[in-house]
């Protein structure tokens, strides 16, 4: 199983280090804002709405409920079509057979169309420690390619650099993969996207193998779709004789009205526009027209094991448009980079441990906790996926997982409460030496709360990181019951 950055440490760690980065955060907050702007304007074009959020959601669930016979009919239908079905149970078996593919007809460098099922099996290392080169021709992810970077954002993988960045990466990069950035290059977007047009040319008219995913497959017809911008997958799709679609086994819709709910879904949910400029659709071979050998990889990589999960499945409705990392204030200040996968954000935060499972990884347990949830993901998934109660419940998964062995502090502090909560006599003995520590903050400790009351200036051990950023009230110098015995002398209300 693949899909996290190897090394990476646990969210908290890689946050801390990302929100010190003051030219992140400005990167971020500047390019989340305009996605969000204009994905609110579009929507608020469609009058059903809300209906359109239904629908999607209705038709991944019937999918995902009756799976078995969809990726049954799909493979039916893409093989009468002429193309070839693999099955991959996981990464290593989706990367071996690419590779197969390609070295079948000697083929030692592939264009590929974006894809976040390709990026989350490691498609690009494994094809190059086979001797192949795996070239992404998307603008953005050429730019994390060449820069020797890591994608941070679902839709666009290049968020966190700006565009004096790029022409950097481009100006010292490009002539070792090709064609050089012109002398003349400036950072104006139009230009660096004349530069790499130029750059990928030579590519896309010399490779004779293309790779793609898929946002859609349809199972009645047995059609892939790719939706985008830039008219790159076009290329990718149409030009080579071989074409290898590494496709989920979740992306099926039934038919092709289903289909058409989707296609007014994305577009103003990932990019804010009413259609995709290119929506392009492919089934098998066509003699003389497009790819004569076609081949499609249905992966699992640990959706099933999503599947399984009653609560977490609706994760499997995603249709990759990253609405909800335009609105998370989490990734806002962190970026993607901080999440360790390829699937950042609050999509990232449910994904990786349903796809993976929890109890095995430091990284992949942190995930669940990256959030506020504050509940703006689930307001824009245009597929109702409800990533808030997902999360609860993984944090639940995670906290089981870890049940035995050697106690965390949280834990151990709990148990200590239950202790003495149990018998009164020691509830008093708790209550006695919290009001001593109460009488020394009196003293002590700083007056910032309102009313005048005391803040503990420095909690020992591990509260220290608590106080060194927060007030923490000092307990009050008299507890409840000492107060009774003082006012009432024993007595119970009633008595005279």
């Amino acid at each position: 199983m693949t899909g996290t950055f190897v090394g990476m440490p646990a969210f908290p760690t890689a946050a801390r280090a990302a929100l010190a980065d003051t030219q992140l955060r400005s990167n971020l907050a500047h390019a989340t804002s305009t996605i969000r702007a204009k994905r609110a304007a579009v929507v608020a074009e469609v009058d059903d709405w809300e209906s359109l959020r239904l629908a999607g959601a209705a038709v991944k669930d019937e999918v995902l409920l009756h799976l078995d016979d969809y990726l049954v009919q799909l493979e039916e239908s893409l093989t009468a079509q002429g193309a070839v079905v693999h099955w991959a149970r996981d990464a290593a078996e989706a990367c071996a057979i690419v590779a197969e593919v390609a070295k079948a007809h000697d083929v030692d460098e592939v264009v590929k169309v974006k894809s976040m099922a390709t990026q989350e099996i490691s498609l690009n290392e494994a094809l190059e420690a086979e001797g192949i080169a795996a070239w992404e021709t998307d603008l953005a992810e050429l730019i994390v390619q060449l820069g020797d970077d890591l994608p941070s954002h679902i839709l666009v993988p290049a968020i966190h650099r700006n565009r004096a960045e790029i022409k950097d990466i481009f100006t010292r990069e490009m002539g070792n993969a090709g064609r050089p950035a012109p002398d003349d290059l400036t950072d104006e977007p139009a230009v660096l996207a004349a530069a790499a047009r130029r750059h990928l040319r030579e590519k896309f008219l010399r490779a004779r193998m293309g790779v793609s995913g898929a946002n859609f497959a349809v199972a009645d017809s047995g059609t892939l779709v790719v939706v985008e911008s830039e008219g790159n997958g076009r290329m990718c799709l149409t030009l080579p004789e071989i074409l290898v679609s590494v496709v989920g086994i979740e992306k099926i819709v039934p038919t092709w009205s289903d289909l058409d709910v989707f296609l007014q879904l994305l577009p103003r949910s990932s990019t804010g526009e009413r259609m995709n400029p290119y929506t392009s659709t492919w089934s098998g071979v066509t003699q003389g027209d497009g790819p004569q050998e076609v081949h499609v990889v249905l992966l699992d990589n640990g959706r099933t094991r999503a599947l399984a999960d009653e609560v977490g499945r609706q994760a499997l409705r995603c249709i990759r448009c990253s609405a909800c990392l335009n609105v998370c204030p989490v990734y806002e200040r962190t970026g993607g980079h901080a999440y360790g996968s390829v699937y950042p954000g609050p999509i990232g935060a449910i994904l990786n441990p349903l796809l993976r499972g929890v109890g095995q990884d430091e990284q992949v347990d942190s995930l669940p906790y990256a959030s506020s949830l504050c509940g703006a993901c689930y307001e824009v998934c245009p597929v109702r996926i409800d990533i808030p109660s997902v999360l609860v419940d993984l944090r639940a998964q995670v906290v089981d997982a870890h049940r035995g062995g050697l106690p965390k502090p949280e834990a151990v502090a709990m148990k200590g409460a239950a202790w003495s909560f149990t018998k009164a006599s020691r509830l008093a003995a708790a209550e006695r030496a919290s009001g001593l520590v109460g009488r020394v903050a009196q003293r002590w400790g700083r007056a910032s709360l309102p009313g005048g009351r005391r803040a503990i200036r420095r909690a020992p051990g591990p509260g220290a990181a608590w106080t060194g950023a927060r007030d923490l009230p000092a307990p009050p110098t008299e507890s409840f019951r000492a107060w009774w015995r003082r006012t009432r002398g024993g007595r119970s209300e009633g008595a005279s």
